[in-house]
């Protein structure tokens, strides 16, 4: 789809979310809605929804900035693990690369480059790289980015599979709708969004009866107990998530790559209050109702819940570790050098790249994201 059969890339108002979202509450049997289901339209209604928009969010002028964003570096040196990666699956051909949150290709771009680095012809042969984005604006600039850069024929389209590869997701479960629970009295209840008309207006949260027995049962198969008072979040899209990941991936690995822990550090003592926030203009928005449709809405990731969901579907834990260190092990060093030896670098370039790499690095940034490696087949 191209931006010519799209409308006008206009801010459109939070207003009319609002809304749109007012009007499912006010139309639902209980006049409420999970937060679950307030953070899928928030994030994702088609061309209102934070995620469905034409402004590009992932950039030094919009809202927050990932990895991929960061340097080109990052994405050279995931380059160097996914080589490894084929030879040890013995060098299937064809091998899909699916990126999950793809947005304008700037993570795929940036890996294809480094084959290209690296040397990896047979690989650069071999590899069909599949963009999964729901944002037709992103979709287009992808397309466009990838035919100058003369890698269109690279492009597949997302389907079932038999073949052999990698899946990819950066930052992109983070995203994925969650229910918020909170413990009261020794019960467990949810969190639901009202509106309140009495106040003059607005989303508001109160307490009920869990929507679904699922809540608890994913801190049973954590072996979590909550504290009393405690608030958490729970991502149920895992499970339909995998599932989806599982029909593209016969034979290969997943990388997943973001915020989270494994559930007991998760849950405990130190996210009493949760871990969903908001973001908007690389600030942190504690409201988490403030202008839907113009904030981001991110909650840490339990990476328990995901391996475990992963199992049934046949997937096997390889490592779960922080990023800094999967960097570091991957040979970010090794590029920096080759980076270094580049005849044209400019000061500019390399004071950029260390900058870079500082903060892919640093713990208490990007350099504390955990990777979780699963492999099946």
């Amino acid at each position: 789809m191209t931006p010519d059969n799209l409308p006008p890339p206009a801010n459109i108002p939070a207003t009319l979310l609002t809304a749109l979202i007012r009007a499912e509450i006010e139309a639902s049997p209980d006049r409420r809605l999970t937060f679950a289901r307030y953070m899928e339209l928030a994030l994702n209604e088609s061309r209102l929804g934070y995620y469905r928009q034409p402004a590009d969010r992932p950039t030094d002028a919009g809202d927050f900035l990932t990895a991929p964003e960061t340097h080109p570096i990052f994405g050279w040196t995931i380059a160097r693990r996914i080589e490894a990666m084929w030879e040890k699956l013995g060098r299937p051909m064809p091998f899909r690369l699916i990126e999950f949150g793809a947005g304008s290709g700037t993570l795929g771009l940036s890996i294809l480059d480094g084959l290209r680095r690296h040397g990896q012809t047979d690989l650069l042969e071999a590899v069909r790289y599949t963009p999964v984005e729901s944002n037709d604006y992103r979709q287009a600039d992808l397309l466009g980015r990838f035919e100058k850069a003369g890698l269109a024929n690279l492009l597949l389209p997302a389907g079932p599979s038999n073949g052999a590869g990698i899946v990819l997701a950066n930052e992109y479960l983070d995203a994925l709708p969650v229910h918020r629970v909170i413990v009261q009295g020794g019960e467990l209840l949810e969190l639901y969004v009202v509106w309140r008309k009495e106040t003059g207006g607005g989303f508001a949260e109160m307490m009920g009866a869990p929507s679904t027995p699922d809540l608890a049962a994913r801190f049973t198969a954590d072996g979590v107990v909550l504290s009393e008072g405690q608030v958490a979040e729970i991502c149920l899209c895992l499970d339909a998530w995998l599932r989806e990941v599982a029909t593209q991936l016969t034979r290969g690995f997943l990388l997943a790559i973001d915020y989270g822990f494994e559930a007991a550090e998760l849950y405990g003592p130190r996210h009493f209050a949760g871990t969903l926030l908001g973001y908007r203009e690389h600030r942190v928005e504690v409201d988490l109702f403030a202008t839907p449709g113009e904030t981001d809405l991110t909650a840490h990731v339990d990476f328990t819940a995901v391996t475990q969901a992963a199992a049934v579907l046949g997937f096997r834990p390889v490592s779960l570790t922080t990023q800094s260190e999967f960097l570091v092990a991957a040979d970010l060093e090794a590029e920096l050098q080759a980076l270094q030896t580049s005849p044209d670098l400019t000061l500019a370039d390399y004071t950029r790249a260390r900058s870079a790499i500082i903060r892919l690095l640093d713990p208490r940034h990007l350099g504390g994201f955990r990777v979780l490696t699963l492999e099946r087949g």
